[in-house]
């Protein structure tokens, strides 16, 4: 759900404030940068190479594409060739120019001077009206966009001075890494702003990134290629860069290495097992920590989850190590946190000693006290209604996510529940989570860059008003977040600790387990930060 990224990578006050955050690898919100994942292993495969087209490989279509109205991963990915957002971070987390060249920002205003000569993709200049129209889309309530208390608070309002190429937001609600958040969020430009259509089928002519779509076959592939007017980017260097980018949609795993052995990949993400067989040919791969394991309770009144009692027998039925080691191919680690994209704004633990162990008889006797009693044959009833649980998780994980569901499934079996799996890919979760409802607990991580962009899952309204999926109401995590969101930056790292320990501690979210995740390589080199690959990174090779 990116997802949110993806899954803000993606704020505040308390009861019902910022509704802000990432998303699931299905809907991860990502805050662009420099800074990110470190390339190692492989040969370059020769002197650099101009002219070539770089091929990579997704797990799932993007949909629609409009940047303020997606939160989907695999959107993000590609969007990051179409838009710029007005900074860059670097590999320590500190801003650099994107398309504004100056900035200052406290919790409730940010302004951004942009540089001179930037234009859209239709060769007319960017102004600092369109960028305070793309801000002020995101911020209109009535606009629902998913980006709102994700990068940008509700309510704010940006005003424009095309004369001094400056933009000032004034933010909704205050929000403590106001120039992260807003800073990264991707700007459109031209025809785009007045017709979001437009944006919606990939931007045409209205981008402000180093490549423009040209070709787009839903479930197929995206073909790009890259605006010779591009100046404003993190590198100046162009020798080697393709002149085309083509993303191609690849759902199995191990066809997408096969495709990537043979030359007809540049680069492919591999979270299963089909790691060890790419790495044994030792090929290049940058590499990113991501979530992986997590788990999200359906607390809607009529799930089983809106009892802290079923949703406590639930976690300790489960070897969440084991869960782990399953879903990552045994190359993962145990979480310690929400917060996994680099640079991480805020460190710290607040897993560790907080989820329950695994004990297949205290959950058994958890669910006896809930009501839940087990008969004859087997199953839970409570009022006559049977213990039933739909387990939702997402195919773009590969065939290890499946596996992972599958344990799962066998252990709350046990249990005396009847547990339905629900295979989705990006799409699907994104429309089960935010639309229908229909699901008990979802297997989708949220991809996050800040603590700030939790906040509009775990508190505030529900779909379709908010982006609450899980129904949370936590009012230890929302007074935290209200005493951490009134400082600026790092300065409330450890009111935001405390606030993800209450949501931990409630099993309102089960971070157990993050993958260390490759982006395999071969002809081509390239650096990942916050989810995806960089554009401006990409060099090509010589065969």
């Amino acid at each position: 759900m990116s997802p949110w990224d993806e899954w803000d990578q993606l704020v505040r006050p308390p009861a019902r404030a910022g509704r802000a955050a990432a998303l699931m690898s299905a809907v991860a919100v990502l805050a662009a940068g420099c800074g990110g994942g470190s390339g190692s292993g492989g040969t370059s495969g020769g002197a650099l190479a101009d002219g070539k087209t770089f091929t990579m490989a997704y797990a799932s279509d993007p949909g629609a594409l409009d940047p303020a109205k997606t939160v989907m991963s695999t959107a993000i990915g590609l969007n990051r060739y179409l838009y710029d957002p007005l900074i860059h971070l670097d590999a320590k987390g500190q801003p650099v120019a994107g398309l504004a060249e100056k900035w200052e920002a406290t919790t409730r205003k940010a302004t951004f001077t942009l540089r001179e000569g930037v234009t859209c993709s239709d060769g007319s200049p960017l102004t600092a009206s369109d960028v305070a129209a793309d801000i002020d889309y995101i911020g209109d309530p009535k606009n629902k966009s998913p980006l709102a208390g994700v990068q940008i608070q509700p309510g704010t309002t940006a005003k424009a001075d095309d004369g001094t190429r400056t933009v000032t937001l004034t933010s909704g609600s205050p929000d403590a890494f106001l120039l992260r958040n807003a800073g990264s969020v991707p700007i459109a430009c031209g025809k785009g702003i007045e017709d979001r259509s437009v944006l919606a089928e990939g931007g045409k002519g209205s981008g402000t990134g180093m490549f423009t779509l040209r070709e787009a076959v839903a479930g197929d592939h995206y073909t790009l290629t890259r605006r010779k007017d591009y100046t404003w980017g993190p590198t100046t260097a162009k020798k080697g860069l393709p002149d085309k980018v083509t993303i191609r949609i690849v759902t199995n795993e191990t066809t997408a290495a096969n495709l990537l052995l043979s030359g007809e990949l540049n680069a492919a993400t591999v979270t299963g097992s089909e790691q060890k067989r790419l790495a044994a040919q030792k090929l290049f791969h940058a590499d990113a920590a991501s979530p992986l394991g997590e788990l999200y309770f359906n607390q809607a009144a009529t799930r089983p989850g809106a009892d802290d009692g079923v949703r406590r027998a639930l976690v300790q039925a489960l070897s969440l190590s084991d869960v782990g080691k399953v879903i990552t191919g045994g190359t993962g680690k145990p979480a310690r946190g929400m917060v996994t994209e680099e640079p991480r704004a805020c460190t710290g633990d607040s897993v560790t000693g907080n989820l329950p162990g695994h004990d297949l008889a205290a959950a058994k006797s958890a669910l006896d006290k809930a009501g839940w009693k087990q008969g004859s044959g087997g199953s839970r009833t409570k009022d006559g209604k049977k213990l039933t649980i739909a387990l939702l998780y997402g195919t773009q994980g590969g065939p290890s996510m499946a596996a992972g569901a599958e344990l799962i499934q066998k252990a709350w079996q046990s249990l005396g529940a009847e547990v339905t799996l629900k295979a989705a890919d990006s799409p699907g979760l994104n429309s089960a989570l935010f639309g229908s409802g229909n699901w008990d607990v979802s297997m989708g991580p949220i991809s996050l860059s800040v603590p700030t962009q939790l906040v509009p899952f775990m508190s505030g309204p529900t779909p379709p008003k908010g982006v609450n999926f899980s129904a949370v109401d936590n009012p230890a995590y929302e007074n935290l977040v209200q005493k951490a969101s009134a400082q600026v930056g790092t300065a409330g790292c450890a009111q935001w600790l405390q606030a993800e320990k209450a949501l931990v501690k409630d099993l309102d979210v089960v971070p157990y387990y993050n993958s260390l995740t490759p982006v395999f390589g071969k002809g081509a080199r390239f650096t990942v930060s916050q989810g995806s690959v960089v554009p401006s990174s990409i060099r090509m090779y010589a065969n």
